[in-house]
């Protein structure tokens, strides 16, 4: 599992500056952890984001759980190949975007055993 997930997505506006963006969720520990993750991240970006980075595209590295532990030189080869695939004519933006996901499972406090929608029973009353 990566340390990070990036997303790219072209800006379309005509200006060829590269943006960024960082984010670490609370899931990943605590303040010291996150901002640990994000420093790591900014480094990453400020060395290769100049050489591989899509111009006129926004970038947004998303910290995961390993982040931390991973060592930098993997991180920078993880970065560096999600720069080359995000680059790369197969995934440009002009594809078709994915329908959102429907979830089917049984989620909290959802289907026939309970969950806030539930509605009391009462028994049939027969008329008078």
């Amino acid at each position: 599992m990566p340390g990070f997930v990036l997303q790219v997505r072209p800006r379309d506006d005509g200006e060829a500056t590269i943006r960024v963006g960082f984010t670490v969720t609370k899931k990943i520990g605590n303040a010291v952890v996150r901002n640990r993750m994000k420093r790591r991240l900014r480094a990453l970006a400020r060395d290769l984001l100049p050489v591989k980075g899509i111009a006129g595209a926004d970038h947004v590295l998303i910290g995961r759980q390993g982040g931390i532990e991973r060592d930098y030189a993997a991180l920078t080869a993880e970065l560096s190949k999600a720069l080359t695939r995000a680059a790369s004519p197969e995934t440009a933006s002009d594809q078709r975007p994915r329908e959102p996901r429907v979830h089917h499972g049984r989620g909290k406090g959802r289907g026939p055993r309970g969950g806030a929608h539930r509605q009391p029973v009462t028994p049939p009353q027969e008329p008078a």
